[in-house]
């Protein structure tokens, strides 16, 4: 199989494999925890000893990602107050992955983390609410 064939192969299996959301509370919600994932696995790869450094630096730019791709959904006209206080919460997280990757130990990551846990939780409500 040439490398042509083969990447087309993979890429047809990709697509294959992935379901798209079907509304923006679903993608909203599976961007948060895939964010909590990243940033747990980040945490727990932190130790240049013990820690897994590519498993590390994968996360962190997945959650950089991330939060990057938050931010930029934030519809600041219609949502207000919330939309920018979600905007703080994403750069409050940003900065302290920012910190302690520079520091090589986790500082304040793990605060940022409970902060979107409750996001994530509140967002799970809402989805609830609507849907029943």
């Amino acid at each position: 199989m040439n490398l042509k064939k083969a990447s087309q192969t993979y890429q047809k299996i990709d697509e294959q494999s992935f379901v798209e959301p079907e509304d923006t509370h679903t993608i909203v919600l599976t961007m948060l925890k895939e964010l909590i994932r990243s940033i747990d696995l980040f945490e727990a790869n932190i130790d240049l000893k013990e820690g897994d450094q590519q498993i590390k630096s994968k996360h962190f730019s997945r959650a950089l990602t991330i939060i990057y791709a938050l931010q930029s959904s934030l519809d600041f006209e219609k949502g207000g107050e919330i939309a920018r206080g979600l905007f703080q919460l994403y750069e409050y997280c940003r900065q302290q992955l920012l910190k302690d990757m520079k520091n090589g130990r986790i500082e304040k990551t793990n605060n940022a983390k409970l902060s979107l846990i409750e996001i994530t939780e509140a967002w799970e409500e809402i989805g609830q609410t609507h849907a029943g």
